[in-house]
């Protein structure tokens, strides 16, 4: 007789996936109905979402979720949040949203303490719109408004989010994973789930970036990411925990 030792999670719509290949925004829709299930909180958890690639996936969990313009989602968590305080809450974001035009609301939730969890994408680009140039693009990338790659005299610096968010006072938690491999998956899902326990003890703002894929964008085949990941991401943006108070 077989022995079951992994089921789909029924929070997860029979559906095809609307990401391109090799995308891993599908892997965080996993990550979050899995905790949803294993931790029980699915009908006490909502999720706001701001504008990306990611909308796409909105469509394929049975979890509660909420939009907010671009950029404008830690500032409606704020309000959702203070309004029901007792239910757990998680923005859902993009390294364009969350870093660039949502940069200032998401520094001043940190920096307020404010008792909900962020979870941003980063896969370098903004993918939804055409793989352009986004705060987080490392040196010498090649984008859709970058054709020969980011220079630091031309557009500066790629932004470190979980370092950054890690030095406001109000964050107790900020940490950085990657999707790629099984076990940094693991890693990242084990961070998220530490994220949302500190959330629910009531400690304060809770930050977990995800280091991301974009294979549209990379130009490179989908069994080619692990590869580029190693040589052009990974070595730029550490994965690990930088702050846990």
């Amino acid at each position: 007789m077989e022995e079951v030792v992994y089921e789909r999670s029924k929070l997860l719509h029979p559906m095809l996936t609307y990401y391109c290949a090799g995308c891993q925004h599908g892997i965080v829709s996993k990550i979050l109905v899995e905790l949803a299930e294993e931790m029980n909180i699915t009908n006490n958890m909502a999720i706001c979402f701001g504008i990306g690639c990611y909308v796409a996936g909105t469509m394929n969990v049975d979890l509660d979720m909420f939009p907010a313009l671009h950029g404008r989602a830690c500032a409606v968590a704020t309000g959702f949040k203070r309004m029901r305080p007792n239910q757990l809450v998680l923005t859902y974001q993009g390294d364009g949203d969350c870093a660039s035009i949502g940069l200032g609301d998401t520094l001043q939730a940190a920096a307020r303490g404010e008792n909900f969890t962020t979870i941003m994408v980063n896969n370098q680009n903004y993918g939804c719109t055409g793989g352009q140039l986004a705060p987080t693009t490392p040196l010498g990338m090649v984008t859709a408004t970058t054709p020969y790659g980011r220079t630091a005299a031309d557009q500066g610096y790629p932004i470190h989010m979980a370092e950054l968010v890690s030095q406001m006072e109000g964050c107790r938690f900020a940490a950085r994973g990657a999707l790629t491999t099984p076990a940094q998956i693991r890693k990242s899902k084990e961070y998220i789930k530490h994220a949302i326990e500190l959330q629910q003890q009531g400690h304060g703002y809770t930050f977990v970036e995800l280091l991301s894929a974009c294979p549209s964008t990379y130009k490179v085949p989908f069994d080619k990411v692990r590869e580029y990941q190693e040589q052009n991401v990974f070595p730029i943006f550490k994965q690990g925990i930088f702050k846990d108070e």
